[in-house]
């Protein structure tokens, strides 16, 4: 079925499967600095307010950042900031549509509490609120869906910090560097290619009829969080995740229950750039858990450095989440409950 280019069309007729080929791209996107920074202070700590796929790319500049990164970074998912926000503390407000609720309540905090404080936005309430206030923003482009946009979230937050002096440009640089190996990367899991050489493809098709859990470790438990955040909104389908070691302490014993056949199957992310304990530990807990669970499925992730490696994670993700939505017979793009939730919301 994925090899027929007609049912693609016919269930994929926003040609989801062509945009996701295409976000490689937004790594030439050149993130442009407009507004004023209010404060002379320096920032002693960093938070970053989003939901859903705007606050991924805040997932993996902590991780990006751990270990050298000289002040606290959290990532808020919720209407409430910290009760230590001060005028030291940066806040970022990210929301792709720019009408996120739980966003524009921290921005609105943030800014009641004298925070040095940025947005990043395609437009909506909290562009409109920033350019009013004229506080530091960057203007992403629009269109699209949040889930596939990570790479411009990820240049605009990383060109805000360095705006305030919390890091340098490296990141920044070396995602502008990455876009013609992930083009290159992402060529291979195209519409085109077969089934029998297309990767994406072949994860698919086991996952169709399952509920997928993903794990991951300390350095690459955003990419478990993407490929729910995939599953559940381009394949319509029930998705967990869950990071290790954490998992064996509480979790690993969850599957312990008979029988082995059940409605999941478990994917390991893996990386060489881990602690080599995490690789030991998914390895082990497969093995005795064998005729408990299914058998974990591994993603080994491709690149020369983490960001390459997450880069490449989210975009496997993508195609391979809406090749499960075509398998679904479901549209892979549209989100229309989320958005029918938000209507009936405001």
């Amino acid at each position: 079925m994925l090899d027929d280019m007609n049912v693609l069309r016919q269930r994929d007729p926003g040609n989801t499967r062509g945009l996701a080929l295409e976000v490689s791209q937004q790594t030439r996107f050149e993130a442009i600095i407009a507004g004023q920074a209010r404060s002379n202070e320096s920032v002693s700590q960093v938070v970053i307010a989003g939901m859903g796929g705007s606050a991924l790319a805040a997932d993996m500049i902590k991780v990006l950042t751990k270990g050298w990164l000289h002040i606290p970074l959290e990532v808020v998912k919720g209407y409430e900031l910290p009760g230590y926000v001060n005028k030291q503390t940066l806040v970022i407000a990210i929301s792709h549509s720019g009408n996120t609720e739980e966003t524009i309540s921290c921005y609105d905090v943030a800014r009641q509490k004298g925070c040095q404080l940025a947005a990043v936005s395609t437009g909506g309430s909290l562009l409109a609120a920033a350019e009013k206030d004229d506080v530091v923003r960057v203007v992403i482009p629009s269109g699209g869906q949040p889930r596939m946009a990570t790479i411009y979230h990820l240049k605009a937050l990383l060109r805000i910090l360095h705006h305030f002096m919390v890091i340098d440009t490296y990141l920044y640089d070396e995602v502008a560097k990455a876009g013609d190996w992930l083009a290159e990367c992402a060529a291979k899991w195209a519409a085109e290619v077969p089934t029998s050489q297309n990767s994406a493809k072949q994860l698919a098709l086991k996952i169709i009829g399952k509920t997928p859990v993903f794990y991951a470790g300390e350095l690459t438990w955003p990419l478990a969080y993407k490929w729910k955040i995939s599953l559940n909104e381009s394949s319509k389908n029930v998705a967990f995740w869950n990071q290790y070691p954490e998992f064996n302490h509480n979790e690993f014993m969850g599957w312990t229950s008979h029988p082995v056949e059940k409605p999941f199957i478990p994917i390991d992310i893996r990386t060489d750039l881990e602690r080599p304990r995490i690789r030991e530990r998914m390895e082990l807990s497969d093995r005795l858990l064998s005729g408990m669970r299914p058998k974990a499925e591994v993603i080994e992730l491709q690149g020369d450095s983490l960001l390459k490696q997450l880069l490449w994670g989210l975009l496997l993700a993508d195609l391979t989440s809406i090749y499960v939505g075509i398998l679904n017979n479901v549209n892979p793009g549209p989100v229309l409950l989320i958005e029918k939730l938000k209507r009936e919301l405001s």
